[in-house]
């Protein structure tokens, strides 16, 4: 990577793009998030946990075919120095599509199978073909998606997704009130990618077109097959190993994980994918000078840290009274402590996951690629013996002990970009230690009722940010106020 600076006016230009875009984009998409979270709670009383095995088990089966419908072409666009060609565009389009017919005649041929229909049942099988139809839809979405991501136009680029998920989670919660179970999933996901085409085609046009030119293809290709190499490893991690899972596990116990899991995800999708969804274009635009780019990823991992935290810590002590003050989550007890280690790992993928987008944003593929090596090994070596000792909760245990090797991808960044990672998560490391204090103290008032849970609740937001302003105020407000101060320059 050069260290040859960039203008001031490009600079200038990238970090008023990024701010506003980071600050819009997170407040957008934290209704996104917070729609999915109320769908969620509301899923959970009236679906049981066979439906959410069921419905783990097609996305799971799907995730892995993801990997088939894009080759990485969409990365190799956004990371491209110079602009892309009309050429370039409508190549990478039609390779998409043809990719995605594949996906779904894929898809038909599984539900032949005799032990996937069997694993699914129908109502699963509906919701299979529901989900493949998907892939060709939303390669209608990607390029229009690129050229908004390139111009950093990050505030056009989620409102598709806010329709999407309004469509998605209102249609859900209404067919799962009427007693669809998990057939529901399969109209809201048609519906939601209809809804996603149409209003991304309405926000940002392009010269529509087929094109398949063998040159154009050969250049995008040579960065997007390693970038798709990487996501490869990962979903050989993860949905494959999940697959096996769930042929292993009963589809109740696959319920149990996956619930626990899913749920443990919102602060992550909430903070970190929004977060790094407008930096790893920023990233590639800096690369060319470390010290901004120091800068700009020092910052990333500070507000990634002072959010999900606290947001980690709350739920990880809240889950278990919530389970006990309301009727009907008692049936999700059993995966209160696999929720907590999930949340616990995904702490540190808080910090390493900003880092190996990094390293995939300046172009070094190859170490990205080392590091998910390492945990796909270390994730198919460690979890089946913890799954046969100690159930479902194995999964769990395996991810709580493989996300202290996150500490990899921050020696690997620091060879090339020399960041201070400890001053940025010591304010709210320390906050949040003390604000998970205060909630084990209180674990039995919490789930006294729902009043209580609340008012813990309250009491754990008020003890961090106290905590958060003593340990680190001046620093705190310092970072904040150069947010403002970008974000005023916007204007």
């Amino acid at each position: 990577m050069s260290s040859t600076p960039i203008t001031i006016t490009e600079v200038q230009a990238v970090k008023q793009k990024t701010v506003s875009g980071v600050i819009s984009f997170f407040f957008r998409t934290a209704l996104i998030q917070g729609i999915g979270l109320a769908t969620a709670l509301i899923l959970s009383a009236f679906l049981a946990p066979e439906d959410f095995g069921i419905y783990g088990f097609v996305t799971q089966l799907i995730g892995l075919l993801v990997f088939f419908s894009d080759v990485g072409l969409a990365a190799s666009l956004v990371q491209k120095p110079e602009e892309p060609t009309v050429i370039d565009y409508r190549t990478a389009f039609t390779t998409q599509q043809i990719l995605s017919w594949l996906i779904v005649l894929l898809c038909g041929g599984l539900i032949l199978i005799p032990a996937v229909s069997t694993k699914i049942g129908s109502a699963g099988t509906w919701v299979l073909i529901s989900l493949a139809l998907s892939f060709p839809l939303a390669s209608l979405k990607t390029i229009p998606s690129i050229m908004l991501e390139r111009k950093l136009d990050f505030n056009r680029l989620v409102l598709p997704q806010i329709f999407e998920q309004l469509v998605f989670n209102g249609i859900l919660i209404v067919l799962a009130w009427k007693g669809l179970g998990v057939l529901a999933y399969a109209y809201a996901i048609i519906a939601r990618s209809i809804t996603g085409v149409i209003a991304m085609t309405l926000i940002q046009s392009w010269p529509f077109g087929w094109a398949f030119d063998k040159a154009a293809l050969k250049t995008l290709l040579s960065y997007g097959l390693k970038f798709q190499l990487n996501d490869f490893l990962a979903r050989i991690k993860d949905q494959l190993f999940f697959l096996a899972l769930g042929a292993f596990l009963p589809i109740r116990d696959f319920g149990y994980m996956q619930w626990a899991k899913n749920w443990s995800l919102y602060p992550y999708n909430l903070t970190v994918q929004n977060i790094m969804s407008v930096t790893f274009p920023t990233f590639a635009r800096l690369q060319h000078d470390v010290l901004l780019l120091k800068k700009a990823i020092e910052k990333s991992i500070f507000f990634i840290s002072l959010s999900i935290f606290p947001i980690l810590v709350a739920m990880a002590m809240l889950i278990g009274p919530l389970t006990v003050v309301v009727e009907k989550y008692h049936k999700w007890q059993p995966s209160v402590p696999s929720f907590i280690l999930f949340a616990l790992s995904i702490g540190w993928a808080a910090i390493s996951t900003p880092l190996v987008n990094t390293l995939n944003a300046i172009g070094k593929i190859n170490e990205s690629l080392k590091l998910m090596m390492i945990w796909t090994v270390l994730t198919w070596v460690l979890t089946p013996p913890l799954v046969w000792w100690f159930g479902f909760t194995g999964v769990a245990i395996s991810a709580f002990i493989i996300s202290f090797t996150s500490i990899l991808p921050v020696i690997s960044v620091k060879k090339i970009v020399p960041v201070a990672i400890w001053p940025q998560v010591k304010v709210p490391l320390i906050a949040s230690s003390g604000m998970a204090l205060v909630g084990w103290w209180g674990q039995s008032l919490w789930s006294t009722n729902l009043s209580w849970l609340l008012l813990g609740g309250v009491i754990l937001a008020t003890c961090y940010v106290g905590m958060a302003f003593l340990v680190g105020g001046n620093q705190i407000l310092t970072e904040i106020k150069s947010l403002k101060t970008a974000k005023a320059e916007t204007k």
